[in-house]
């Protein structure tokens, strides 16, 4: 406390004006940047190779292929579990240990959860699939080397009411926070689960609608970090099938809903950052992600989604051009787009869908060979065909104004005519941030909508689940800053609002976060031919086959159709039967 001495009596005095430090509020400063990665995370090849090379370790070639597909199926342990039960099933495997020791144990005991499935590492076979050498192993139980298997915990799990989603805010090493979504597609038919990863802490891009925008670029996520995600989800998922026998009439109903469900199926870069401006680190990922050993995702299951970096395009379209590929257009032309986006200055709007459609295009491009000199040489069948395999996607935030005028939607299809490309209309919801943007009316979207189909371009208006849990990119961990600088400084935090990604057209029970609509790479063929001869429709594409209500509805009557069935063969039988017993009495 500051004091005052009188300079008469020499006694003394408090100072009105000042106050005691211990009642100052100090604003929390929000962390800007990354810390060295400390532990290191064990799914970073590269990081791990290096490790290796410095160390002086050497392996044969796939060995180290072979030490990843050990860990996928201990469903990711700590190293010394890992290193423990590799020796134990490896002196079982000679003989070496005493008669009735039971040490020996498969990692699926050992995880203490569930393991991964995966149609190549879950085959039986033996345990250790190729020796690894004892360098290799002491070098795992080097503490000095700091590797661990995952680095990351997750901080916080929100699952929506009807349980379809989970939002997942994951603190890595450092402190920071990014997020993840699982989303389900549970059905009598069959499950599955996508799961939309972070790639950044925070962005650069600066979308002026998105909340992840006003955090600003933090840092960088390593492949490991993201393939953490990946394994957070799986454990989720796994525990969810062990504890929930799910609603089913019979046993042979219940095993076709749990099948895949515990799988996550589609994954979409569609989470937190600008996924091409941390390229080297995504593109390991999605090789993670597609490697047989693990993961083990179809090529077309795995989406890269951007606002638009042109030469990392094509830089993706050379590596890996078998994986989808999402642009994030928001305007159909550069004078509106660069008003919502800022970046957007640098790229044209039509060499930003060239790129798109030579991605497109690239693995048909590559079977003709010398035939295939442009994107734009290819015949409609051609197109179609590619498209089967791969769906390039157009996301379109629909914002009340001049971007979602009847005039733009004219100019959309336009731009995007006699291309095989998917175009995601999404509902605008009201973000925390500065500009105060709406949402048009979903009358207005359905006929934007119907415009651009008169084009011959395939068009959407997403879905969404997950709103009642902050599921959108970024608005979990945004929330999350703003309730503890709430608590820290002791004032009233602002009230939350939906971020973008999930419109406000949701039915009931469910609404998606980022990642739902995006891997559209299925996008329900079949219901868009139908919904194309109706002229409009709304499909929600969600990373494989969508859900509809539509679908509910017609699985309410597929039980009473089946008895009527029944009971009408029954009587034909009984009929026949005593037709042919009068038959044989005359």
């Amino acid at each position: 406390m500051a004091v005052a001495t009188s300079p008469t009596s020499g006694a003394t005095a408090t100072t009105p004006s000042t106050k005691s430090m211990s009642t100052l509020k100090v604003k929390p400063k929000i962390k800007r940047s990354r810390d060295p990665l400390s532990p290191k995370p064990i799914l970073d090849r590269r990081l791990l190779s290096a490790a290796l090379d410095d160390a002086g370790v050497s392996l044969k070639p796939g060995q180290i292929d072979d030490f990843y597909q050990l860990l996928h199926r201990q469903h990711y342990p700590s190293v010394a579990e890992f290193v423990e039960t590799y020796r134990l099933n490896d002196a079982a495997k000679k003989g070496l240990l005493p008669d009735g020791d039971e040490r020996s144990v498969s990692s699926t005991s050992r995880s203490g959860s569930r393991p991964l499935k995966n149609l190549a590492s879950n085959r039986p076979g033996k345990r250790n699939i190729r020796n690894l050498p004892k360098a290799f192993l002491k070098f795992l139980e080097d503490p000095s080397l700091e590797f661990v298997t995952v680095t990351s915990s997750v901080k916080e799990a929100r699952t929506s009411a009807d349980g379809s989603t989970t939002k997942l805010a994951v603190e890595l090493q450092d402190g920071h926070v990014v997020e993840a979504v699982i989303m389900r597609h549970v059905s009598p038919a069959g499950s599955r689960a996508t799961l939309c990863v972070s790639s950044q802490v925070g962005c650069a891009m600066g979308c002026t609608f998105c909340a992840t925008g006003t955090m600003g670029i933090r840092g960088n996520l390593s492949s490991g970090e993201i393939l953490e995600q990946l394994v957070h989800a799986g454990r989720i998922l796994a525990d969810d099938v062990a504890n929930d026998d799910g609603e089913a009439e019979n046993s042979k109903q219940r095993a076709r809903m749990k099948h895949n469900h515990d799988l996550v199926r589609n994954v979409v870069f569609m989470g937190m950052g600008e996924p091409l401006n941390n390229y080297v680190n995504v593109i390991d990922a999605c090789r993670g992600l597609i490697d047989c050993r693990r993961w083990n995702l179809a090529h077309g299951r795995v989406t890269v989604s951007t606002v638009g970096v042109i030469p990392k395009m094509r830089a993706l379209t050379r590596d890996l051009p078998e994986v989808s590929l999402a642009l994030s257009l928001h305007a159909p032309n550069q004078e509106a787009r660069t008003a919502i986006v800022p970046t957007a200055k640098q790229y044209p709007i039509e060499k930003l869908i060239d790129a798109l459609d030579e991605h497109m295009m690239a693995v048909t491009k590559r079977k003709m060979g010398d035939n295939g000199d442009d994107a734009g040489g290819f015949s409609a069948d051609q197109r179609k065909m590619a498209s089967k395999q791969k769906r390039a996607m157009i996301e379109y935030v629909m914002l009340e104004g001049d971007t979602s005028s009847l005039e733009c939607a004219h100019q959309l299809g336009k731009l995007c005519e006699d291309r095989s490309l998917l175009v995601n209309l999404i509902p605008y919801n009201q973000t925390d941030v500065k500009d105060k943007l709406r949402c048009p009316s979903f009358e207005h979207m359905r006929e934007f909508q119907r415009i651009v189909m008169t084009y011959g371009t395939l068009c959407v208006i997403r879905r969404t689940m997950g709103a009642d849990i902050a599921g959108a990119c970024g608005q979990l961990v945004v929330e999350g800053e703003k309730k503890e600088e709430s608590d820290r400084s002791g004032t009233e935090g602002k009230e939350t609002v939906t971020d973008i990604e999930e419109g406000p057209f949701r039915r009931t029970g469910s609404s998606v976060s980022s990642a739902s609509a995006t891997s559209a790479a299925a996008v329900t063929r079949h219901r868009s031919r139908n919904m194309s001869a109706r002229g409009g429709g709304e499909v929600a594409p969600d990373g494989g086959e969508g859900d509809s209500n539509g679908e509910s509805d017609l699985e309410g009557w597929v039980r009473p159709l089946a008895i009527a069935t029944a009971v009408a063969a029954s009587c034909f039988l009984v009929t026949g039967a005593l037709f042919v017993a009068q038959r044989r009495r005359r």
